[in-house]
């Protein structure tokens, strides 16, 4: 199992993969977090779908991480091209043969490759949970936000709070992204058909009839990084993007493991 990461790893750590990944979670990272304080008296909102979020929200003992649990949606989209392309890309380039020449359990080396892609992923929302914080800080005085209660023993709690939310959220995007990767087999329609979905087909539907929010699955992966929402509990996000992802694995991993490997 160790090899097997190892060599994952190995692939991961590419400069044009890894730092192209890590600079654009931070862009997208920095863009909300900065948004969110220098347009907090904007008219047009600060947050998400314009919504508006003001100070009382921001000088919470949460609000440090607030821009952080916003971006994690985001964040997740980011996963899921990297895990989708890193699985589908092994039967493109046709390696997944050779690779089952020297490691003949199947499972075992599907576990290996999403235990890699997982460390890959929480790097990536260390590095965006320490920017978002910092621009946070840095921001704060100028929108006059008091960062009192930020870095008190509720403000940490929900600091690690918010780091468990949106690893879960990014974690269960990435195996969503695996999973259209074993199904589809190619990188190029596994993220197409991944992005699509969740930042056009889902707004579109819910545009048209917000009840369908409630149970599509983007939306609530979104939502667990936010810990919920006014119309949707974190419970309910939980139980049903976790379902989703459980049966969408176990489909994947039955089909990975009795299909054969040729594109």
């Amino acid at each position: 199992m160790i090899r097997i990461v190892r060599a994952e790893w190995r692939k991961l750590r590419r400069p044009t993969l890894f730092l192209g990944t890590i600079g654009a979670a931070l862009f997208f990272t920095g863009l909300t977090s900065t948004f969110l304080y220098l347009m907090i008296d904007s008219e047009q909102g600060n947050g998400d779908r314009g919504r508006q979020i003001g100070r009382e929200v921001l000088e919470l003992a949460g609000g440090s991480v607030y821009g952080f649990a916003s971006v994690g949606g985001l964040l997740g989209v980011i996963a899921l091209c990297v895990f989708a392309a890193q699985t589908a890309q092994e039967y493109t380039y046709g390696t997944l043969r050779n690779i089952l020449v020297r490691q003949p359990g199947r499972v075992r080396i599907l576990i290996g490759k999403f235990i890699a892609m997982k460390i890959f992923a929480l790097i990536m929302i260390l590095i965006s949970a320490a920017v978002s914080i910092g621009i946070s800080y840095f921001l704060s005085d100028r929108a006059k936000v008091s960062t009192e209660l930020w870095f008190t023993s509720d403000g940490y709690t929900e600091i690690g709070k918010t780091l468990v939310n949106v690893t879960i959220s990014v974690v269960y995007f990435g195996i969503v992204g695996m999973v259209l990767g074993l199904l589809l087999r190619s990188p190029i329609s596994a993220i197409s058909i991944g992005v699509l979905w969740i930042l056009i087909i889902e707004n579109l539907l819910g545009a048209v009839k917000p009840v369908f929010l409630e149970w599509m699955p983007g939306n609530q992966l979104t939502l667990i990084a936010q810990g919920g929402s006014a119309d949707i509990s974190y419970s309910h996000a939980l139980t049903l993007g976790t379902s989703y992802v459980l049966v969408g694995a176990l489909v994947a991993t039955v089909l990975f493991s009795r299909r054969d490997v040729a594109n």
